[in-house]
């Protein structure tokens, strides 16, 4: 076909994509006929199409992650089961849009006194939840309440560490009171654990029950192995298009690519990115590519040998080469990190800190000093983790040898990895959700007494400028915190970070959405089932 041709049969085709006169698969299949690749087909179909959510059908999803210990409690929320789950049938106050700037969920509007130490929250007036009951003021307090006070043991417990108060003004206006100024509360509230809860009349929450005011109410299920939800009558969002959602616990990365390609399922939370490239090649699926803050880690225990001495810690961390790894593991999605949890797709970001490079020799030299010969240590992980945990620790063992550090990779159980090993096992690999900003994850994971402090780092200098952060509102003096903190996170702190990570997982070509995803969390902030829609 000329040049010419095929020009004008592109041009005619995105024009009937615009006019919404023609399927995504007739596009994908003429535009391929024209001599487009499946990818760029994509793109076109992408900018082109007219974006017209239709109402309708079962969206079928393949979970990984997905553990039998999981439960309800939002204060236990860990798994990519429990938080995708969580934003289908449950709501919170505020949420993240597809375009990364933050938005009203159960609240309506928000505003800071001068200082930020005071937030009030204006609650919307038509939130239900589940069971035909109200949302008001009483029920976020006590929601709130859960992860807060000296008897909880909630995971969130420590990002509300500084709320003195919660009250309310009248049924729909909630205010927090903080011990000193944090310009982040607002963006907090997006946090996976803070659901809203029906108030119980001792002031405790209903988590038990898996009520929730979120877009979907639960039918059926149990955790491990799947969930089938309806639509809540009485979401009070946009969206929630499909009639239903079913959850499926496919943990094998290879049975979540075979249920997707046969169409046993309409979307998986994460691909094998060894096949992303195959993948991208089928016009009846589209592969979704997001860069995120989501970070893969290998925290080391700062409390037990041989991990307690600083020069061990660091040798470990030149001895791996990310660049190697980005290459053969991510395959290209993701991008290296440099042992501080700040990515650059977050605010505040340090630019210019030198990048910690492979460097066996000077590796095996702080090794020599600390009196250690040969180094070997164990270090767990499990598949479910993402895809290709496992063999990133296998090749990450291969660059040690180099250094005179032997790594004897444990594969651990993919049930139950979260409760069993992290923050148990000295030395492990783990995968954390993007965080909306810095001062999130440097308080749920490197603050002293936080209880998702995995590495059990200790320094004080750390934590001082932890607390000047919140306090800074000139953002100039608040990236110099910030970039204080990545060095000696960097230069001092227990965990090693291989990769910021795309989330990469896949739909088929039946099932739309605008284009725009959220990054912080798989399926578009995990909230697809309330955000997409099968073609019509």
């Amino acid at each position: 076909m000329k040049n010419s041709e095929q020009q004008m049969m592109l041009d005619r085709l995105a024009d009937a994509a615009r006019e919404g006169r023609i399927s995504r698969r007739s596009f994908m299949s003429y535009s391929m006929a024209a001599g487009m690749t499946a990818t760029a087909a994509t793109g076109l179909w992408t900018t082109s199409a007219k974006a017209q959510p239709v109402s309708g059908g079962t969206f079928r999803v393949g979970l990984h992650d997905n553990n039998t210990s999981d439960t309800h409690d939002p204060g236990t929320y860990l798994s990519i089961q429990q938080i995708v789950l969580a934003h289908t049938h449950r709501a919170y106050l505020t949420m993240i849009n597809t375009d990364q700037t933050l938005g009203g969920d159960v609240a309506l509007e928000w505003e800071g006194s001068s200082d930020a130490t005071t937030w009030t929250f204006r609650l919307k007036e038509n939130v239900v939840f589940h069971d035909g009951r109200g949302v008001n003021a009483d029920d976020v307090i006590a929601s709130m309440n859960f992860h807060r006070g000296d008897d909880s043991t909630s995971a969130a417990k420590a990002l509300l560490a500084d709320v003195t108060d919660i009250s309310k003004t009248d049924d729909y206006t909630v205010v927090f009171q903080l011990a000193g100024p944090n310009a982040d509360l607002p963006w907090l509230m997006t946090d996976y654990h803070l659901t809203i809860q029906p108030a119980n009349d001792d002031g405790s929450i209903d988590w038990q029950s898996g009520i929730g005011c979120g877009p979907y109410r639960i039918v059926d299920g149990s955790f491990g192995v799947g969930f089938q939800l309806e639509r809540h009558d009485g979401w009070h969002g946009e969206g929630a298009y499909f009639d239903a959602i079913e959850y499926l616990a496919i943990n094998d990365p290879n049975a979540r690519q075979v249920a997707l390609v046969s169409g046993d399922v309409d979307a998986v939370s994460s691909i094998d990115l060894k096949t992303m490239a195959l993948m991208q090649r089928n016009p009846d699926l589209i592969i979704e590519n997001v860069p995120s803050g989501s970070a893969i880690t290998m925290p080391m225990h700062c409390d037990t040998g041989p991990f307690d001495n600083v020069d061990v810690r660091m040798a470990l961390k030149l001895a791996m080469n990310r660049d190697e790894i980005v290459e053969k593991i991510a395959f290209g999605a993701a991008v290296a990190g440099n042992d501080f949890h700040h990515s650059p797709a977050m605010p505040y970001y340090p630019e210019g800190l030198d990048q910690l490079s492979y460097d066996p020799d000077r590796a095996r030299a702080l090794l020599q000093g600390a009196g250690i010969d040969e180094l070997n240590v164990d270090l767990s992980s499990a598949e479910s983790i993402f895809s290709g945990a496992v063999d990133m620790c296998v090749l990450y063992a291969e660059q040690a040898k180099a250094a005179g550090i032997n790594i004897n990779v444990v594969r651990e159980p993919n049930d139950g990895y979260y409760s069993d090993v992290w923050l148990r096992k000295p030395f492990c690999c783990v995968a954390w959700g993007a965080r909306p900003t810095p001062d999130v994850m440097y308080t749920l994971a490197y603050k002293d007494d936080a209880a998702w402090n995995e590495s059990r780092w200790q320094n004080a200098r750390f934590n001082e400028l932890l607390l000047q952060g919140k306090s800074e509102l000139d953002d100039a003096k608040r990236g110099e915190i910030y970039s204080e903190m990545a060095t000696i996170a960097r230069d001092d702190g227990g965990t090693i970070i291989p990769f910021f990570r795309n989330f990469v997982y896949a739909r088929r070509s039946n099932v739309q959405n605008t284009g725009a995803l959220a990054a912080s969390w798989e399926m578009d902030g995990a909230r697809a089932a309330s955000r997409w829609w099968f073609e019509g």
